[in-house]
């Protein structure tokens, strides 16, 4: 049966699916994962061996729900739904990951220009044994960027810490020409796929 208001923990430090959890009305509880000596080796980020991207994300997504799963459990904290979620860029098959620096982020970007690449977004929610996962993919062109238009971007700093070095809710999203998909699901949180697999768990918006 569902209910109202239920407690949910968000298994994510992203401001940004904060905020769109909110934008529906989801009452939640941030869950930070932090690094634990009781707790395994953190989750692993690289991709396997001829990996394809959605499997990737996937995977990824899934062993966050696990760690927060374990968290949930070392810590004594009352057992509840439990929302995780993981985003990638990908063009031509590959995985563009977190920028480590500007020059790191720039190539990024120049790989980008004028070109169509993939946005994935994998949501995961776990109660106990039960984990369901959905996945969101998008399909964004990108205006062509030159050197002047890179380097300005990259002097805003939000290229760091975001898949591919771009952030569509920011600066960036004035490189984009077309967007066929999800906007939320590009910002980091897909809200028509998480409300369904919300709701599939008893828990509604407000």
């Amino acid at each position: 049966m569902a209910i109202n208001k239920p407690r949910l923990y968000l298994a994510s430090q992203s401001p940004r699916r904060r905020e769109l959890l909110k934008q529906i009305g989801i009452h939640f509880e941030p869950l930070l994962l932090r690094n634990d000596p009781r707790r395994g080796i953190d989750v692993d980020e690289i991709p396997l061996h001829g990996e394809l991207p959605e499997a990737y994300v996937e995977r990824v997504c899934r062993e966050k729900a696990a760690a927060a799963i374990q968290a949930i459990t070392l810590r004594n904290l009352r057992p509840a739904p439990i929302l995780t979620a993981d985003t990638i860029v990908t063009i031509d098959g590959n995985i563009l990951g977190k920028p480590s620096d500007d020059k790191h982020a720039a190539e990024m970007l120049r790989s980008l220009s004028g070109k169509q690449h993939q946005v994935m977004t994998a949501i995961a929610v776990v109660l106990a044994d039960r984990i369901e996962c959905r996945i969101s993919s998008s399909t964004i062109t990108f205006a062509t960027l030159n050197e002047e238009t890179i380097h300005r971007y990259l002097q805003t700093g939000e290229a760091h810490g975001k898949a591919g070095s771009y952030g569509i809710q920011g600066h960036a999203g004035a490189f984009v020409e077309r967007l066929e998909g999800s906007y939320t699901g590009v910002v980091g949180l897909p809200l028509f796929e998480t409300v369904e697999l919300l709701k599939s768990f008893g828990i509604t918006t407000a």
